[in-house]
């Protein structure tokens, strides 16, 4: 198929383009409580071809690059081929940007992935994944409804008009769980889970987690005062906040001036709490558009190291391109979690939908399940909503020693912010 799919460019006169091939087999696992209702299997092989084409900026005068792409299938013939080439040769013309280079040529072997998600059979590692998902579930109280799980491995071969002939191979375990408690009030809580490992203590740690939360759920009282508090976050809320850091030093935000970070600016500000230091993690060896990737500190005690992101913006800052990073690791974290929710404080600990803004920097989202931990006493709240700005809260910040880990995060459990605005149920 590759050597059709070049033959056609050759055909529509592309002379400038990227090919990223990708096959990929899964197993998927539906359950109604601990009863497997389906069992699927899929293995997909697609090809996305992108088309470069050089045009003249109309309103500039300037050279300028444009560029599209399309899903290409085997079953496709010859002519459907170049029916699909043309009208995107076609609409890149429309889709012109300044000038690029494109990315430099890498020529390697098929760079292999260990550890056994990416080497044992899919069936056992999603046997693994699925006992492990369950182990937690065995209490009368609280129970896990129903469980999605799935179990990918994938190999992607990116090749270039500029001579990049590279490959690899990846594997994902991700999947879906709702729990219930059905007294005092009926309650039901979602998680969702993504690891590049095979993780089994961290997707047991998860359900207990959500287990004991959604029990607390259901006994939890409308009764939060508005007002001002140490927030704790802990889990997918602190990568949310985190992942402001992670936007504002992409390039793409510095060239369009949604950022002014500078490399090498105190980005942090004036602070009494821990300086942040953040590494954006490489889990594939190259990029879809075949640039090497590589662990890179983006923020080191609160200073901004580098910036990142693919190829064509970072040509813009005059940066080495480091391709789009999917996981950031925070170093921080010293102080035990117990120590770290002391009174006072609200823990918040599941949302409706909790959002970061990386534009402005503030984060919000309605309470599910909170804990009021104050006098002796940690108090299971519900209602009301968290409103905060990172900006004003980074001046204070402090991690938890105890971890988290999934695909995209890899760092601590929690983090506490001084007064942090919350609206209460009533509000």
């Amino acid at each position: 198929m590759i050597e059709r799919i070049k033959s056609a460019l050759e055909r529509c006169g592309v002379a400038m383009w990227r090919i990223n091939e990708t096959v990929e087999e899964t197993a998927e696992l539906f359950f109604v409580k601990r009863q497997l209702d389906t069992r699927r299997s899929k293995d997909v092989r697609k090809y996305d071809v992108t088309v470069f084409r050089d045009v003249e900026d109309p309103e500039g005068g300037k050279p300028a690059r444009g560029f599209t792409s399309v899903r290409l299938i085997a079953s496709m013939d010859d002519a459907r081929l170049d029916e699909e080439l043309k009208g995107a040769y076609y609409a890149a013309r429309f889709a012109a940007n300044p000038y690029f280079d494109l990315p430099d040529p890498v020529q390697a072997p098929m760079a292999q992935k260990t550890g056994e998600l990416a080497e044992a059979p899919l069936a056992r590692s999603a046997g693994r994944m699925v006992k492990a998902l369950f182990a937690p579930d065995t209490h009368q109280d609280a129970f896990v409804n129903s469980a999605e799980l799935f179990v990918s491995r994938s190999s992607h071969h990116i090749l270039s008009s500029e001579g990049t002939d590279a490959a690899y191979v990846d594997a994902r375990v991700n999947g879906e769980f709702v729990v219930q408690c059905r007294e005092p009030e009926d309650v039901e809580l979602h998680g969702a889970f993504e690891y590049d490992q095979l993780d089994e203590q961290a997707l047991s740690d998860k359900v207990a987690e959500a287990l004991s939360f959604v029990r607390d759920r259901a006994r939890a009282q409308k009764a939060l005062a508005s007002g001002k508090y140490d927030l704790v976050l802990s889990g997918n809320a602190v990568a949310e906040v985190l992942s402001y850091y992670v936007s504002r030093s992409s390039a793409s935000s510095v060239y369009a001036r949604y950022s002014t970070w500078k490399q090498g600016e105190d980005v942090q500000g004036e602070t009494t709490g821990e300086r942040l230091s953040l590494t954006l993690r490489a889990t594939v060896p190259y990029s879809m558009e075949g640039i090497p990737m590589a662990d890179l500190p983006v923020l080191e005690n609160g200073r901004l190291n580098a910036y990142h992101g693919p190829n064509r913006f970072c040509r813009y800052l005059n940066v080495k391109p480091t391709g789009f990073y999917e996981k950031f690791s925070c170093g921080n974290g010293s102080v035990p979690f117990e120590t770290l929710k002391k009174a006072p404080c609200l823990w918040a600990v599941t949302f409706s939908d909790f959002q970061m803004d990386a534009m402005s920097g503030h984060f919000s989202g309605e309470i599910r399940l909170a804990y009021l931990i104050e006098d002796g006493k940690t108090i299971p709240i519900t209602g009301g909503s968290v409103n905060g700005s990172i900006l004003e809260a980074q001046k204070d910040l402090t991690f938890s020693a105890e971890r988290y880990l999934t695909a995209q995060y890899d760092g601590p459990y929690a983090v506490r912010m001084k007064g942090i605005s919350i609206a209460g149920p009533g509000e």
